[in-house]
């Protein structure tokens, strides 16, 4: 009796947890799927709050300006001014060539210019001698001329013989032939400086052009930075004989870095020019934040651009999706805090929020993104050599040439 009592007391446990299951899994099933809506509508909430009013991208990268430092003439390195990685101004010297033969060559130039100005002098004091050659043939060609007219009324009058009136008639014609010869002489003087200056005569501005690429190419021995940065890429060494354009150095200005941000195809129907971009550099972490703004788009695939594009005409052809470059503008002031080098990896996020922008460029630019007027000074200093040079040689030019 006890032992059947014992048996029945397990089936009835299990039928009543039989009789459970069902309702258990009803419950289990019903959390299951407001999970489920809470996750869509979490899904939703955050497509339509942040989502589409947002495209990102890691395949994004630092970029700048790399100035290459490659000289103008045929020299060889006597001297280096800056090595990888430091830090150099702009008009601070670099490179230094042996320049004993541009000196000579600038001696010359110099001594030539001296003897073109001295010889045009030359040319306007014969243009005044023949002036007063002039003067004087008029004078001698009206007293012969007086001479000949008495002569004719005294042998009118038989005063005096025919024969000493042909004397006086031929005087008159040799006097008139030799005002016609010295007004030919002051016609070929004048024609050498009529309209010019000492310093606008050809002569002195052929001298004075030889002078400046004289100059130039002294001054050219010595290579300068053109702008303020690091030093990058440096292969020359002392001793080395450089020919005009090779590459020795590079100066990299990191205040003036952008990112270069590869978007998707499908990521750019939203994106426009002035969009604010959120930047993170894989050299900080998140720690570290930069606000940006779009300052262009590309006007083509990276793939169309690359040195062999696809061909897709071969019949191999899979479609896989391009990607843009999209230049970033990076907040001058977060980058003197946080200094960027080229080639660092970013994450770029793109608030899509007023897409009043346009999507290309709609005007060109008013004035050149980057330049330098390093160079100006060169070209400087020579017009000033030149002016120097023609005023210590032009002492006692006559009144011709101040015409």
């Amino acid at each position: 009796m006890a032992t059947a009592t014992q048996n029945t007391a397990p089936d009835q446990a299990q039928g009543s947890g039989d009789n459970g299951n069902p309702r258990k899994r009803k419950v289990m099933l019903f959390l299951l799927l407001i999970l489920v809506i809470l996750g869509g509508v979490g899904v939703w909430g955050w497509y339509e709050m942040y989502g589409r009013w947002n495209e990102s991208t890691d395949d994004a990268y630092v970029n700048g300006n790399v100035v290459e430092i490659t000289p103008l003439i045929t020299g060889t390195v006597t001297s280096i001014g800056a090595d990888d990685g430091d830090l150099v101004h702009e008009g601070q010297v670099l490179l230094e060539f042996d320049p004993a033969d541009a000196q000579v060559n600038l001696q010359s130039a110099e001594a030539n210019l001296a003897k073109a100005v001295r010889q045009v002098r030359g040319l306007y004091s014969n243009a005044d001698a023949a002036k007063a050659q002039v003067a004087a043939r008029q004078s001698d060609v009206q007293k012969a001329q007086d001479n000949f007219n008495r002569r004719r009324n005294l042998a009118a009058g038989g005063a005096i013989s025919q024969e000493e009136l042909s004397h006086a008639r031929d005087d008159l014609s040799s006097a008139q032939s030799a005002l016609n010869n010295a007004q030919q002489q002051l016609k070929s003087s004048s024609a050498l400086v009529d309209d010019t200056q000492v310093s606008s005569h050809p002569d002195v501005m052929a001298a004075a052009a030889n002078l400046r690429q004289a100059y130039l190419a002294n001054a050219r021995t010595t290579l300068i930075a053109p702008v303020t940065g690091y030093v990058a890429k440096r292969t020359v060494q002392l001793g080395q004989r450089i020919q005009p354009g090779t590459a020795t150095m590079a100066v990299i200005p990191l205040d003036q870095v952008w990112i270069d941000a590869n978007f998707k195809e499908t990521q750019l129907r939203h994106v426009r020019i002035g969009q604010p971009v959120d930047i993170t550099v894989d050299l900080y972490g998140g720690d570290v934040k930069y606000s940006g703004t779009i300052d262009s788009l590309g006007a083509g695939t990276g793939s169309a651009f690359a040195l062999l594009p696809a061909q897709n005409a071969t019949g191999n052809w899979i479609k896989i999706v391009q990607r843009v470059p999209v230049r970033i503008h990076v907040n001058a002031d977060e980058l003197a805090k946080h200094p960027l080098r080229i080639g660092l990896s970013t994450v770029v996020d793109v608030d899509l929020h007023d897409q009043s922008g346009p999507v290309l460029a709609q005007q060109p630019p008013q004035k050149a993104s980057f330049s330098t007027q390093i160079y100006d000074r060169q070209l400087g200093e020579a017009d000033q050599m030149i002016a120097r040079l023609i005023h210590d040689n032009s002492a006692g030019v006559g009144k011709t040439a101040q015409r």
